[in-house]
């Protein structure tokens, strides 16, 4: 426990490891919305009261279902794609629990609406980090202990990849930072049609007219 620095200088069990114990009081929320805004919530996800990483893997797993594989059916192949950019999305999750500031007792949360995912975590960005360096893929863990034991377990590949990876697919306009809190916002893709019929340009024979 001293080599993951779970302890505290007295001996102590620290906060990241009762985050990480079999039981503990922390619950990440996956609520889904029939509506575009918070008003009719049809479903409410509860995943915690026990390891956060484990907690994690059940957000992921949740996640993956609900991406849902909108399918195009073409006159020569059925294209399949999903809501939302896998890799984006995984990267997503594990930063916003990762980089949680779990000093606020408030752990990251995962909303879908018809039209989007939203996830949000506490925490403003670190005071020595710029929003161009973390667009950068500059990272300053602010969980370091929590940020190695997710490496060792390899939920995490390299420190620094997620956002680029981010970036990628959905661009610096799907984060949103405020005082105290940042939000990843991806738009689902677009409900793609059952069927696409060719279109088909009728013959148009041109009337002459006898003079």
């Amino acid at each position: 426990n001293r080599t993951l620095e779970l302890l505290t200088e007295d001996g102590k069990y620290n906060y990241v490891a009762y985050l990480l114990a079999d039981e503990n009081g922390n619950s990440i929320k996956v609520a889904k919305y029939s509506s575009l805004d918070r008003c009719d919530l049809v479903e409410n996800n509860e995943y915690g009261y026990c390891s956060l990483i484990k907690a994690t893997k059940s957000v992921l797993a949740k996640l993956d279902i609900e991406n849902k594989v909108a399918a195009t059916i073409t006159p020569m192949e059925r294209i399949e794609t999903p809501l939302w950019n896998k890799v984006a999305l995984r990267e997503a999750v594990i930063n916003a629990i990762v980089h949680n500031d779990y000093s606020f007792e408030v752990p990251p949360k995962f909303e879908i609406f018809p039209d989007r995912l939203e996830i949000t975590s506490a925490g403003r960005l670190p005071e020595s980090l710029s929003k161009e360096e973390f667009f950068n893929g500059i990272s300053i863990p602010r969980n370091k202990e929590l940020m190695r034991i997710y490496r060792d377990v390899e939920l995490v590949e390299s420190l620094g990849s997620g956002i680029p990876r981010i970036l990628r697919c959905y661009g610096k306009e799907c984060f949103k930072f405020t005082e105290n809190f940042l939000r990843m916002t991806f738009p689902a893709l677009e409900k793609a049609t059952p069927q696409v019929t060719p279109q088909v340009t009728p013959q148009v024979t041109p009337q002459v007219t006898p003079q």
